[in-house]
């Protein structure tokens, strides 16, 4: 229905994505300028650090397509539309996903999907199939990541009602982290992406293989084949706390 909606005003519907792509873009340009003036950033190429920006960026769109709209939580139960959800015969997860859907979100996919295209085709890198798998690999682990991040920060809201910049932090700002090479972040930084927001697999551990680099942290090579497992561990817990959120929602206003 609400991809219907997205063509009844076709020339506004294509603005906006194109808006949206142009918006987006602006953040690999700033990257692009920065690269004017330093060869390396972290001990990262301008192509090196363009794949580590598409992977996260395209991963974050996907997610936000599909789920985006579950950061509104907070606003439904306060007007009530919550409730109403809540007696459809649908499930209540589906229903809050797919409300407001937004395609016009395509167009920060497609910005970031050319950016990670022309960054696979530019780094100096010795394709094997590992490697070439990887790459699809990468994008749906991360993907799943940012699911669940987004499912999370969701689930929050029925506790605090209005939470939804706090999750913005770990979703967003998550992915605007992991656009750089976390060598320019402290190791505690980057030992708390990795073991407590674990946003660090999103990209920047199949990244390393993909790359051929070593950890420049010297953490352990496993790791960088440990998305799924990251992805798994969150998806547990975000199923986890958005079941005890529905089980406690005791309607508006409580």
């Amino acid at each position: 229905m609400w991809i219907r909606v997205s063509f009844t005003y076709r020339t506004s519907f294509v603005l906006l994505t194109l808006g949206q792509l142009f918006i987006t873009a602006l953040d690999f340009v700033a990257i692009v300028i920065m690269f004017a003036n330093v060869d390396v950033l972290g001990g990262f190429g301008l192509a090196e650090i363009a794949f580590l920006y598409g992977g996260s960026s395209l991963c974050l769109g996907l997610a936000d397509l599909a789920l985006g709209n579950i950061e509104r939580l907070g606003n439904r139960i306060r007007m009530g539309t919550f409730d109403a959800m809540m007696v459809r015969p649908v499930p209540l997860f589906a229903q809050v996903c797919a409300d407001e859907f937004a395609l016009r979100r395509l167009g920060r996919i497609a910005q970031a999907a050319a950016v990670l295209t022309w960054a696979t085709a530019s780094v100096d890198v010795d394709w094997t199939v590992g490697r070439a798998l990887m790459v699809p690999y990468l994008v749906a682990c991360g993907t799943v990541i940012f699911l669940a991040i987004f499912t999370l920060g969701a689930a929050l809201q029925f506790w605090t009602t209005d939470g939804s910049e706090a999750a913005n932090a770990f979703t967003y700002g998550g992915s605007t982290l992991t656009q750089y090479p976390l060598t320019i972040y402290p190791v505690e930084a980057v030992k708390a992406l990795t073991f407590i927001v674990p946003v660090a697999f999103v990209n920047w551990y199949p990244a390393l293989y993909i790359l051929d680099r070593p950890d420049p942290f010297g953490l352990p090579a496993a790791l960088q084949f440990s998305s799924p497992v990251a992805g798994l561990a969150l998806c547990l817990l975000a199923g986890l706390a958005w079941r005890t959120g529905v089980r406690r929602y005791r309607s508006t206003g409580s």
